[in-house]
């Protein structure tokens, strides 16, 4: 009986003896997965600071900084006093709108045809084609400025010695008046755009060269001719590409400037042309700038940028005709 209700000695533990905290292994504070994890981090985000400050500073500061002075009227908050100047008081806003949009959709569009036709010309496999596809993409590497003064003389009148002037006199098909009038500036000025159509066509190129060559031999097989093989196989293998030059070419033709200013300060007194006929946003916004107008230059600009986000927007939204591949 007194061995069993005397008290049990206690079990011994290991863990319970003198020095047992000693004898534990310490768990390191980050696992070599961790770690390897954390260093890869680190080094992918030290690459990509330089890139990240240059955002930031570059370009989200100015335009945050745009925005407020958007807003300001001789430093001071008028909130949107300069909006309704635009759209209210100011008589060129209208005109320049519709030049920037009739330019936008009428030379998108033209550009794309004749890039894409372009590049199937410089897709043929004949004898030197790489110097045909120099040639096509040489205008490019111009200067926009250097190109502009070209046109202005290329397309001068008669008796400046106008390059085209000169031919069509010959060929007994009169004198065009180009950019001197208001009625064809503007078609002078899409014209002007086909210089450089072959900047598009490396990229043309690229999706060609990325369609299996199996489609076009199995639609020969089944008697398909060069105009089915385009319809039916080329143009919808390239539609991704189609899509980025079109939303690339609304975005560069809303904002393009260097033309406008080029040709249209020699034609106009404020870079519109005869008449503000090729007066653009992008002119309008520089001018104000010029006439250190800063605050209304910035509400125009932040118009501009509200008319490309709705272009872009739209477009993404009907983009349900771009092929990507084969659903899984």
């Amino acid at each position: 009986m007194d061995d069993i209700f005397s008290t049990a000695a206690p079990a011994e533990r290991d863990d319970l003896q003198p020095g047992a905290e000693q004898k534990r292994e310490k768990q390191p504070f980050m696992t070599p997965v961790r770690k390897r994890k954390t260093v890869g981090w680190l080094t992918g985000f030290l690459f990509a600071l330089p890139v990240i400050l240059g955002i930031l500073i570059f370009t989200y500061y100015p335009a945050i900084q745009a925005l407020i002075s958007s807003m300001k009227n001789n430093d001071e908050f008028a909130w949107f006093y300069n909006y309704e100047t635009m759209f209210v008081y100011d008589l060129d806003t209208w005109q320049v709108l519709g030049n920037t949009l009739l330019y936008a959709v009428v030379s998108v569009p033209f550009g794309l045809v004749v890039g894409y036709f372009l590049a199937l010309a410089a897709n043929f496999k004949i004898k030197g084609i790489s110097l045909y596809r120099v040639l096509f993409y040489l205008p490019v590497v111009i200067p926009g400025v250097a190109s502009g003064l070209l046109f202005c003389h290329m397309m001068a009148a008669l008796d400046s010695n106008g390059v085209f002037n000169i031919i069509l006199n010959a060929l007994g098909l009169g004198e065009l008046s180009f950019f001197e009038e208001a009625s064809t500036s503007m078609v002078s000025l899409i014209f002007m755009g086909v210089w450089s159509a072959g900047g598009s066509m490396i990229i043309w190129l690229s999706a060609f060269k990325n369609i299996p060559s199996t489609l076009y031999e199995a639609a020969k097989l089944d008697g398909a001719n060069a105009w089915d093989c385009l319809i039916h196989i080329t143009i919808p293998m390239s539609t991704p590409l189609i899509f980025y030059n079109l939303v690339t070419g609304v975005i560069g033709a809303l904002q393009c400037t260097t033309p406008m200013v080029v040709v249209g300060s020699r034609f106009g007194v404020n870079g519109g042309g005869a008449g503000n006929s090729i007066y653009f946003v992008a002119v309008k916004i520089l001018n104000e700038f010029n006439l250190t107008f800063y605050n209304y230059a910035s509400a125009i600009a932040f118009i501009l940028f509200a008319i490309v986000g709705v272009f872009t927007l739209i477009l993404f939204k009907t983009s349900k005709w771009v092929f990507y591949g084969e659903e899984k």
